[in-house]
């Protein structure tokens, strides 16, 4: 799967959408997605938290292992997507589209890569 060029992307693996009214929207790669394997638990942060750019802000659980979410930007969270937290399987098969994890009314970004960058660190 490719790397969708509207998108901004962090060392970490985690993907950001460009601000609409001052919100982004957040998720992981494919390449995280399918490094992770199979996920079976997502803990995401709730409606009102703040998150820090480049801080751990939740945690995806797979059949291989935990791994930290790490947020891309600060701010204050103002959704989380239901549908991951109902089915966690969503994070594998649509890490792009419904897969999407949590929206942040953004403040400030951390380092963030285009598509080509992120596809050159990943070794794409």
């Amino acid at each position: 799967m490719s790397n969708p060029t509207h998108l901004q992307y962090t060392k970490e693996h985690e993907w950001l959408t460009a601000a609409v009214d001052g919100v982004s929207t957040i998720g992981i790669t494919a390449h995280a997605a399918d490094a992770l394997g199979d996920i079976v638990y997502v803990q995401l942060p709730e409606v009102g938290d703040s998150v820090t750019a480049g801080e751990t802000c939740g945690e995806l659980e797979s059949t291989k292992s935990v791994s930290d979410l790490f947020s891309p930007v600060t701010g204050e969270v103002v959704e989380v997507n239901q549908a991951v937290l109902d089915d966690n399987a969503l994070v594998n098969s649509s890490p792009f589209e419904d897969g999407w994890l949590f929206k942040v009314r953004v403040e400030a970004t951390d380092e963030l890569l285009d598509a080509e960058a992120y596809t050159a660190f990943i070794g794409g």
